[in-house]
C-alpha cells in the first residue's frame, strides 16, 4: 500500500510559536524540506494564497512565518507583510531570503503581540494554531491587531485526519477531547520531538466566534495540479484531487 501523504511522521508544517518544539535546532533542514514538499509547496501554500486572493496594498501579519516562503509569495503579490515567529533560527533564514529590510520579529503567539490595535488588514496563521493548547488568549490578540472587517486566514491539522490515524495506529480515537500528541521529526540530521494539540471541529469554531470572528469559509481544497506528476507514488492511491490533511478557515473580524 502506498504511503498516504497525510502520514503524521512525514508531516511538514510551518514553524510554531511553542517552547516545546525546537525549530532552531532543525531550522536549515526543515526549511529545505518545506520548500519542495507535497504538503507545503503543492498543497498548503497554494491553497492559502488562493484563499487570500488579491492582497495588493494590504497590510498582512504572517503569524508563524518560519523561513518566509509565504511572506515572500504575499510580498510578490503586492502585500505589505510583517512576519513573526518564536524561532530566531527560522527568522534568520527568513532574513536571508527576504532581505535586511524585511519586517521580521521574534514573537510568541502564546503571549502579547508587539503591535498596536487595528494594525493589519489580514492575519495569516499557517499551520501554527495546533501547537497551542489554549487558543483563547492568542485569538484575542490576533483580533486586537486586526482592523474591523479584517480577515483572519487559518490552516490547521484536519481533526478528522488526526482521529483517522489514531484509529489506523490501533488507538481509540478521542475526537471530542482537546489533547496533546507527540510526533518525532527527522530534519537535516536532527531528530526533534514535536508536540501538537488536537481538538474537534466544534471546539475550533466556538473559539473563533468567542474571540469576535465570523466564519465565512471552511475549506478542504485540492492539491496543486502539477503535484500528480511530481509525486506519483505518494498520490498513487488518490483518485481525486483532495486528501485529508489540513483544514482551512477564512474568518472576518466583527
Amino acid at each position: 500500500m502506498a504511503r498516504m501523504p497525510t502520514k503524521p511522521e512525514n508531516q511538514v508544517e510551518t514553524a510554531p510559536s511553542s517552547p516545546n518544539n525546537d525549530y532552531d535546532r532543525m531550522a536549515e533542514g526543515y526549511a529545505a524540506e518545506n520548500e519542495t514538499s507535497l504538503l507545503n509547496a503543492y498543497y498548503e501554500r497554494p491553497a492559502m494564497l488562493e484563499l487570500a486572493g488579491d492582497v495588493a496594498g494590504r497590510r498582512i501579519l504572517d503569524a508563524g512565518c518560519g523561513s518566509g516562503p509565504l511572506f515572500s509569495a504575499l510580498r510578490d503579490r503586492g502585500a505589505i507583510v510583517t512576519g513573526i515567529d518564536a524561532s530566531a533560527g527560522m527568522l534568520e533564514l527568513a532574513r536571508q531570503r527576504l532581505g535586511a529590510d524585511a519586517d521580521l520579529q521574534v514573537a510568541d503567539l502564546a503571549g502579547p503581540l508587539p503591535f498596536p490595535n487595528e494594525a493589519f488588514d489580514d492575519v495569516i496563521a499557517s499551520l501554527v494554531l495546533h501547537y497551542l493548547e489554549d487558543w483563547g488568549p492568542t485569538l484575542a490578540e490576533l483580533r486586537r491587531v486586526l482592523k474591523p472587517g479584517g480577515r483572519f486566514l487559518v490552516s490547521v491539522d484536519h481533526p478528522f485526519s488526526v482521529a483517522l490515524f489514531q484509529h489506523m495506529a490501533g488507538e481509540k480515537p478521542k475526537y471530542f477531547e482537546t489533547r496533546s500528541r507527540t510526533e518525532e521529526w527527522n530534519m537535516g540530521g536532527q531528530t526533534v520531538q514535536m508536540r501538537f494539540w488536537s481538538r474537534p471541529l466544534h471546539t475550533m469554531t466556538e473559539a473563533f466566534t468567542a474571540a469576535g470572528f465570523r466564519i465565512s469559509v471552511i475549506s478542504e481544497p485540492p492539491f496543486a495540479p502539477e503535484a500528480r506528476e511530481l509525486f506519483p507514488e505518494e498520490l498513487r492511491e488518490i483518485t481525486g484531487t483532495r486528501f485529508l490533511t489540513f483544514l482551512f478557515f477564512v474568518l472576518e473580524a466583527d
